[in-house]
């Protein structure tokens, strides 16, 4: 049979793996828990025995196998190492040596972000393109730059840390990363319901946010329906993304803006918030760069990972 390639992404409560023909075709995708204790020693033993277990199940041959690609919540430099992964009580190591040395085969490893970003370029949305920036915009907005088809991950596998580009001087309340004035404080699905909830404060204008969950998926709802007070958070949204994407094309001057995670349901809708801001503040150079949606969804990063290792 043709060769296959395995794709792993690791999260703070399940582990993805996804087996793969070398063209990219999904053949098969399972989970496993994700176990945490211990300073998460056991996380790659199990991803191991997933993977043993399987190639066992379908008769693969270690031949069979080009090999394994593995995304980490966390900052992976481009010799796969891992600089702390908080959320599996990682800390400095190598998850490509010691996979490899369990497995004895190929093992290429990177940030879960930088390898959605793989993911999407390679099967998704930023299909066409090789000068991506991947923009997931979930519970905190993380990023993942490709040029020329290759991972940014910089000296310590920090690059495309968007979220935490300084956006707002005025801000009192601390990111989670312990800085002030984060996008991600303003652009995530938290930042975007923290706005809403303060323009709610402020207001005594009717709003459909008024009658039940605010969220940021029943704003854009709100936004679909003509509300008023949603507009004026999309708008606050979109200029602080759309200021942050400007910067960012400045320095990486993408094709494309992927963008991604779970506010990105809202669909095209959520674009139009973003392009205003963006071609304000843009150098001319950039003002060509296309906005996409994601299509990969949580899948992402397992075909991503499969793609890293196909390319190493």
């Amino acid at each position: 049979m043709s060769q296959t390639v395995f794709g792993v992404d690791i999260g703070g409560t399940t582990v993805k793996i996804g087996l793969f023909d070398t063209a990219g075709e999904l053949l098969e995708k399972w989970e496993i828990p994700t176990r945490t204790e211990n300073k998460g020693a056991e996380i790659l033993p199990d991803v191991a025995k997933s993977i043993q277990e399987k190639m066992k199940e379908r008769g693969l041959e270690r031949n069979d196998v080009a090999g394994v690609g593995i995304g980490v919540p966390g900052p992976v430099d481009g010799e796969g190492i891992v600089h702390r992964a908080v959320n599996l009580g990682w800390g400095e190591f190598s998850v490509k040596e010691e996979l490899s040395g369990i497995l004895k085969m190929p093992v290429m490893a990177g940030n879960d972000a930088n390898v959605a970003a793989l993911g999407e370029m390679w099967k998704g949305g930023a299909q066409g393109y090789s000068n991506v920036v991947l923009v997931t915009l979930g519970t905190g907005v993380g990023g993942g730059i490709l040029i020329n088809g290759h991972i940014l991950s910089g000296s310590t596998g920090a690059g495309g840390e968007i979220g935490h580009i300084h956006i707002e001087d005025h801000e009192t309340e601390n990111c989670g990363c312990g800085n002030k004035g984060c996008l991600e404080q303003y652009a995530s699905a938290t930042g975007i319901t923290r706005i809403a909830n303060r323009i709610l404060k402020e207001s005594t204008d009717p709003s459909l946010l008024r009658d039940g969950e605010v969220s940021a998926k029943t704003v854009f709802d709100a936004v679909k329906q003509n509300d008023a007070l949603a507009i004026r958070v999309a708008k606050e949204f979109g200029r602080y993304l759309g200021d942050g994407l400007a910067a960012i094309a400045c320095v990486v001057n993408p094709e494309v803006f992927c963008i991604g995670g779970g506010v990105s349901k809202a669909g095209p809708v959520l674009l139009d918030y973003i392009r205003p801001s963006f071609l304000e503040h843009v150098f001319h150079g950039s003002r060509g760069t296309g906005f996409v949606l994601a299509t990969l969804g949580n899948d992402a990063g397992i075909y991503g990972a499969a793609r890293l290792l196909l390319d190493n």
